[in-house]
């Protein structure tokens, strides 16, 4: 139990206010349950109250859904409409802004016999027990009384843990070569001050309190202004998922005849009847997260490396549901149904091409380059690749859309040329022109195979590693071009339950 909401009393049509604030992992499945009670007692324990119904979903379905708002049927009780709910997730936006902020002064100490000195600013943010921990140092100027520092940018986490009124505390020093930099003196200010920006507000008297202590008329060791003040907020991979941004999941499948004829148990494309081969698992592991992602759940299914009916002729991009106009199947049981039909259909063959599965993708996503759809392909392989070239050429041109490609390979063969592809070690090139950024993550199934037979874990482990570059690749899409996330609909309020009176 992760937690319970506050108890509404006396209505059908409650507006929960609490909110859970959980960790959220694309790469993740994090299934959840609601449950609904009506509550007739001040007893914790569950079952002393009317059980109403639960609802089943997953945060991705919930995070992906339009405007991250998910509506669903509340079920649970045989034969009875239990009515529905609604579930909003939002972001946690403060952590994620930074600050550009430039600093002057005017009329320091003069700290050095021979000379003027050479101020440096020190900043340094409150902790909750009193104390102090540095956050940031300026540059040193030399040589004058009246610096001008660089503008810097620091986190708002960093400079104030996203507590905008905590203090701030800021000295100044002089620089010495040998290390013994001496005090000017100091001031203290917060985010929310420093927001204001430049005003007669961010002017700060620097104050050495030795001084302060002996001297009755001092007034200062000089003032700190604040020239500018200027929040960006990184953009997240939620926030172009809120906006509308979808998320086309693609699946490309080796029917080449190294995987073993599928009739026998040796193939790695084996139908048994009481679990999922390899291609079954690595499909099914990425496909279930991936396709929250996607609002109309329409996955296009390829195959590649397999003679066609009813000629013969070998394919390298077939549909795996027989329709080359129309490759779509419904959601990722449709793709495995698809999978399972052409397996009964087709002869493996050879040799293993990637290029033109890259291509047909690479033409959807050359059509879309406005941020409003991003393309996963996902291929499943059991070996040597036979277009290394052309594979090449094709990744390096396919880096400056919006794509993103995944390759499992099943199966005992070695998986250099895959590594290869990857990128992670040497940037892939093909005739001298490099990939403009890291598209392709290989990972090995044999990797993630659970010594004890736990299917279920190693399909949520391969998901993980697999998937968890994809937002950061999405993002260097977003980032290279510009691309910012479009304003999420507006928040859902509930309509006015207008209570109707007999007279």
């Amino acid at each position: 139990q992760f937690g319970r909401t506050e108890v509404i009393d006396n209505t059908l049509n409650p507006d929960f206010v609490r909110k859970f604030i959980m960790d959220y992992f694309f790469e993740e499945r994090e299934n959840l349950r609601f449950d609904f009670y009506d509550v007739d007692s001040k007893s914790p324990n569950l079952s002393k109250h009317d059980f109403l119904g639960q609802m089943f979903c997953t945060l991705g379905e919930i995070v992906g859904s339009q405007g991250s708002r998910l509506e669903k049927s509340i079920v649970g009780i045989p034969g009875k409409k239990c009515g529905t709910v609604i579930v909003t997730a939002e972001e946690l936006g403060c952590c994620r802004d930074s600050v550009l902020m430039q600093f002057c002064a005017n009329k320091l100490d003069k700290k050095d016999f021979f000379g003027k000195s050479d101020p440096f600013l020190v900043f340094h943010r409150s902790n909750e027990d009193g104390s102090f921990t540095i956050c940031h140092k300026t540059e040193v100027v030399k040589n004058t009384l009246n610096p001008v520092w660089q503008a810097f940018k620091i986190s708002v986490r960093a400079l104030c843990n996203g507590d905008y009124d905590r203090t701030i505390k800021v000295e100044v020093y002089d620089w010495d070569r040998d290390g013994s930099h001496d005090f000017i003196g100091e001031f203290t200010t917060s985010y929310r001050e420093l927001s204001r920006g430049q005003s007669q507000f961010n002017v700060y008297d620097v104050i050495n309190p030795k001084k302060k202590g002996k001297k009755k008329k001092y007034v200062n060791s000089g003032t700190v202004t604040l020239l500018s003040f200027l929040i960006e907020t990184e953009v997240s991979f939620l926030d172009y998922i809120k906006g509308g941004t979808q998320i086309n999941f693609t699946v490309a499948i080796d029917f080449t005849a190294s995987n073993g004829n599928p009739s026998q148990p040796t193939s790695l494309h084996y139908m048994n009847p009481y679990q999922l081969n390899a291609y079954g698992m690595a499909l099914r592991a990425v496909g279930e997260i991936i396709q929250d992602y996607d609002s109309d759940k329409m996955f296009p299914a390829l195959g590649f490396g397999a003679r066609l009916p009813p000629d013969g002729r070998v394919s390298h991009e077939f549909a795996l549901n027989g329709n080359p106009q129309n490759p779509y199947c419904h959601g990722i049981d449709g793709v495995m149904e698809a999978y399972y039909r052409s397996l009964k259909s087709v002869q493996l063959y050879g040799p293993t091409n990637f290029a033109p599965v890259i291509n047909h993708v690479a033409r959807y996503a050359a059509s879309v380059k406005d941020g409003s759809q991003y393309f996963v392909l996902l291929i499943i392989t059991d070996g040597v690749i036979s277009d290394m070239a052309q594979t090449k050429e094709s990744i390096v041109n396919a880096s400056k859309l919006p794509m993103s490609i995944i390759i499992v390979g099943v199966g005992p063969a070695e998986f250099d040329a895959m590594e290869e592809l990857d990128g992670d070690v040497v940037r892939i090139s093909s005739r001298g022109r490099f990939a403009e950024r890291d598209i392709v993550q290989f990972v090995p199934f044999r990797d993630y195979i659970d010594r004890s037979g736990n299917h279920v874990l190693s399909m949520a482990r391969l998901a993980k590693d697999v998937l968890a570059e994809i937002p950061e690749q999405f993002l260097s899409y977003m980032r290279v071009r510009g691309i910012k996330p479009l304003p999420a609909p507006p928040p859902y309020t509930p309509p006015i339950h207008v209570l109707q009176t007999q007279i």
